[in-house]
């Protein structure tokens, strides 16, 4: 806590409120919830007075101050905001109302974020089950926090909104010049207007799962985004925890694709941080003829939310959400393929924008950074 500001109990700022309704089985509620990690509170699903057990509920409104006792150690706290107004929670919800002539509900809000704060207060939880710990009210009423005069609160929340703007702007310019980007190399291919359409088994070619698993081996997975979001590396696993007896090694440049979510954008060519990571066998891989096409073309196009309604009339299966794109399937699928010329272009302009895209990823961390390393100082008197 900041030695420079005075101690304050919890109950000096804040009431406890109950505001329970028997459940109507007849009435629609909307529910609202508490997210881990100082994150504050949300909007949930709407549910029938019939659909859930609960025998009671109780009303929140807008500027409570929320917390789950059962979370509470992760960091379940939070000022409701206005889009939860008259929503329900259950009684593992605790509800106050602030007393805002001595403590301003964004200063709040914000303190709790903190994650020293949020852990300190949080980690009195008590119960021998780690993923069942409870934070009683009472106890959480006896904590103290460090409190400065409203005036300075105020002072304070203002300088982090400032911020906080500015980092959202950051942020929200970053997206633009993304989509611009991408917007840029789908307009390279769509401007050859002449490209012939040619089956895709003259541009790449099947590969066999290469990989015998091991029960005693580790393997390092990736998966693919749906909506055109690309390659992410998922995590290692032991030999042990899946059933697969084989898999397939993808390298650098080779295009792969999920068989079961391919008609949803879930197609990309393999990035260098997934060089060497493995895919099941669910997962198509697909050396690319760089003669004929550059892997480049094949990971734009293929990203291009206008190209999926294709796959999805090339997927097979009467369950929409069970379509699987099979590998001779998509072999047979005709894509238009630009001339050299427009090829390299794209390609040259591609290296660019990716350059880009590293520079706004470690822009992106910065920014992510920022805002916390706000909240430290101002809670510690040095905004």
């Amino acid at each position: 806590m900041n030695n420079l500001w005075p101690n304050v109990r919890i109950d000096q700022i804040l009431r406890r409120v109950e505001r329970f309704e028997s459940r109507n089985d007849l009435a629609d509620y909307q529910f609202a919830g508490t997210y881990s990690f100082g994150r504050g509170i949300f909007l949930g699903e709407r549910k029938t007075g019939s659909s859930f057990k609960l025998p009671r509920v109780q009303r929140i409104h807008s500027g409570d101050f929320i917390y789950c006792k059962i979370m509470a150690w992760e960091g379940a706290f939070g000022i409701a905001p206005e889009v939860v107004e008259n929503a329900v929670m259950s009684n593992a919800f605790v509800v106050y109302e602030l007393d805002r002539t001595i403590i301003d509900d964004r200063f709040l809000g914000y303190l709790f974020s903190v994650p020293s704060n949020w852990k300190r207060i949080g980690g009195q939880s008590t119960g021998t089950n780690v993923r069942r710990q409870s934070l009683n009210p009472d106890q959480f009423e006896c904590s103290e926090i460090s409190l400065p005069p409203l005036a300075e609160q105020q002072r304070i929340v203002a300088r982090i909104e400032e911020v906080a703007s500015q980092i959202k702007e950051a942020r929200t310019l970053r997206e633009e010049s993304i989509r611009e980007g991408e917007l840029l190399l789908r307009s390279i291919l769509a401007h050859d207007k002449l490209a012939p359409p040619v089956r895709m088994s003259e541009l790449v070619r099947l590969r066999a799962t290469d990989v015998v698993v091991q029960a005693d081996q580790k393997y390092e997975f990736a998966g693919v985004y749906c909506f055109g979001r690309g390659m992410f590396r998922s995590g290692q696993k032991s030999g042990m925890e899946f059933a697969y007896k084989r898999l397939t090694r993808v390298n650098v440049g080779e295009f792969v694709y999920p068989k079961l979510m391919a008609w949803e954008g879930a197609l990309t060519v393999v990035p260098p941080e997934c060089d060497e990571c493995v895919v099941s066998p669910e997962y198509p891989v697909f050396a690319v003829n760089e003669a004929r096409v550059f892997p480049e073309v094949l990971d734009v196009y293929f990203r291009t939310p206008s190209v999926w309604p294709k796959l999805s009339e090339t997927s097979t299966g009467t369950n929409v959400r069970r379509r699987r794109l099979n590998p001779q399937d998509f072999l047979a699928y005709e894509m238009p393929l630009p001339s050299r010329a427009t090829q390299v272009k794209l390609k040259a302009a591609y290296a660019q924008i990716k350059k880009l895209r590293v520079l706004q990823s470690e822009t992106a961390a910065e920014l992510d950074a920022l805002l916390p390393s706000v909240l430290s100082k101002a809670f510690s008197g040095e905004l």
